[in-house]
Formats: structure tokens, C-alpha cells, sequence
């Protein structure tokens, strides 16, 4: 029987020693995003026979949804789905996994013939991009990048410098004058959700163990920008804010933060685009390497 607990920052350790290690590149297992949305999930999280279990619920259509992320570890994975279903069963709620990429897909038919339900959600696949293309921008494709970094650096006397604790309240001054540039009645609640999410996540930085980085042109942060690993190999970029005021601003930060990051990261995730248009066109202007689909499973009863 799963004994899940809600994840806090004390599970850092434990929880990422499985996703560390794991070859999954969706940007719902960096702890960050786990620990800093949990408010609004309600996450728990299990460890049992070398997996980890991820629990959390969604309310559609005001009814609460009871739903799983795809255990991670090694072992026998068809009995650690055996046991998510038993746990979703006593809730009396079917089995649904989120997140499952087509190499997921690809195992739970193989490990239940027909027995799955698959959709997706093109508003919520993840972008992922070579570290090496965000950093570099060479080639006529990231012509419009480079062009605007360029105008950038003539216009403005700019430094880059990593997030301390020190910084957090310039950081959140700046993500609410841009919260009320972008103000927009109908995003209103999924906003504050974020602006909750991501004042945790400053407000705990160091413990959370956060990489970040900001722009600062007439000693005041005009951008800044923050994220962590989710496997050995891929970074997630959780949050990008910036003054839309500066023209470029987005490109630099983008481009800056990357060249300070280890090079053992292959990948960046840069998250969905949740359906938003000009996210989405923004998102796709980077040229994304892999656009990582990521499907809801639902086990047939």
C-alpha cells in the first residue's frame, strides 16, 4: 500500500534522486515545479520498491480529478501501475496518468494491450531546445535574435548578474508592473496562481537550489529569469519576466542566462505554451528541437 505524503522542500533529496537519474525530459518532475505548485495540486508523493510515486488532483468542470504522474525508478514497472490503480481505486476514481510522453505511451501498451485511453493537448507540450543553438544563435534561423541582442547592446549599458536572496524583491516588483502590463481579466486566476508559485519559489531560492539570472541596466533589474534541472542532462526554465519597455529584452536575458548555465545540460525545456498565441509563436521563434507531446492516460474500467 502507497503511503503519500505532501511535498515540501525538506523532500528535495529524495525525490530528486529519482528524477535525476531518470531519462524523462517533461518539465512536471523538476522539484521546483513539484514543491512550488503544490498549493494548487494538492502533490503528494510516495516512494516504494525503488519508485517514485507522484500524486495530484485537478478540478474540471468544479468536480476534483484524482490523477498520477508515471512512476519513476527501476524495477518491475507494470506492478508499480498495478499499484497507482489500487490507490486511485480506493478514492473510487479510474486510473489517469498525465504527462506521458510517446515513449511512455509507447510502454504502457506494451505493458496493457488496449487497456489505455490516450489524449493530448497541443497547449501543453513542452518546448525543448539545444543548450548549444540558445546559446551560440548561429545560422540565418536566429538571424532575428541576433539582430535584436545587437540593437539591444547599442541602446543600453546592461549587466548580467545570477539571482541572490538579496534580489528577490526587485524581482517580484518587477513581475507585478509586468503582471499589470499584461493585465487580461480572462488569465486573471491562472496569473495569481503563478505570481503564488512564483514568490515561493523566490522566497525559498537557495533552498530550493535554483539557478537564475537577471538584467540590470541603471542599477535596476529590467528582466530576470529562473529555472533547474530536471534530469542530468535537461534544465527547465521555469519563469521569464521582463520590462516590455526595452525592445530586445527577452532575446538577451534568454540567450544570457543559457550562456551561464553548465554545459552539461543538452537540453533546455522551456515549458508549454498553455495556448496562449503569442507565447506559442514566441516559443516556436527558438526553433525547439523536440516538442515534447505529452499525453493524458486514462485505463478503461
Amino acid at each position: 500500500m502507497l503511503q503519500f505524503k505532501p511535498i515540501t522542500i525538506e523532500d528535495k533529496k529524495t525525490i530528486t534522486t529519482f528524477t535525476q537519474a531518470s531519462t524523462f525530459l517533461n518539465c512536471d518532475l523538476a522539484f521546483s515545479n513539484l514543491c512550488s505548485w503544490g498549493f494548487l495540486y494538492d502533490s503528494k508523493f510516495a516512494v516504494d520498491d525503488d519508485f517514485l510515486y507522484i500524486r495530484f488532483f485537478l478540478i474540471v468542470k468544479n468536480k476534483r480529478h484524482q490523477a498520477y504522474l508515471l512512476p519513476v525508478g527501476k524495477g518491475d514497472l507494470k506492478q508499480a501501475i498495478e499499484k497507482i490503480e489500487l490507490d486511485a481505486s480506493k478514492s473510487n476514481h479510474p486510473l489517469c496518468i498525465f504527462g506521458v510522453t510517446p515513449d511512455g505511451k509507447n510502454v504502457l501498451n506494451n505493458l496493457f494491450p488496449g487497456a489505455f485511453i490516450f489524449t493530448s493537448d497541443r497547449n501543453y507540450v513542452d518546448y525543448i531546445y539545444l543548450r548549444e543553438e540558445l546559446k551560440t544563435l548561429k545560422g540565418k534561423k536566429f538571424q532575428p535574435k541576433r539582430n535584436h541582442i545587437n540593437k539591444f547592446n547599442k541602446q543600453y549599458d546592461y549587466t548580467y548578474a545570477p539571482i541572490t536572496p538579496e534580489m528577490v524583491p526587485e524581482c517580484l516588483k518587477l513581475e507585478q508592473k509586468w503582471m499589470q502590463a499584461n493585465h487580461n481579466e480572462k488569465d486573471m486566476a491562472s496569473r495569481q496562481y503563478e505570481r503564488r508559485s512564483l514568490t515561493f519559489a523566490l522566497s525559498h531560492f537557495q533552498e530550493l537550489e535554483l539557478t537564475g539570472g537577471a538584467i540590470i541596466v541603471d542599477n535596476e533589474i529590467i528582466a530576470f529569469t529562473y529555472g533547474s534541472p530536471i534530469n542530468r542532462y535537461t534544465f527547465g526554465v521555469h519563469v521569464e519576466k521582463a520590462d516590455i519597455q526595452f525592445d530586445g529584452i527577452f532575446s538577451v536575458i534568454n540567450q544570457a542566462f543559457v550562456s551561464h548555465l553548465p554545459e552539461q545540460y543538452l537540453y533546455i525545456n522551456r515549458e508549454e505554451d498553455m495556448g496562449l498565441p503569442g507565447l506559442r509563436q514566441a516559443k516556436l521563434s527558438y526553433h525547439p528541437v523536440i516538442l515534447l507531446e505529452k499525453n493524458k492516460a486514462l485505463k478503461r474500467r
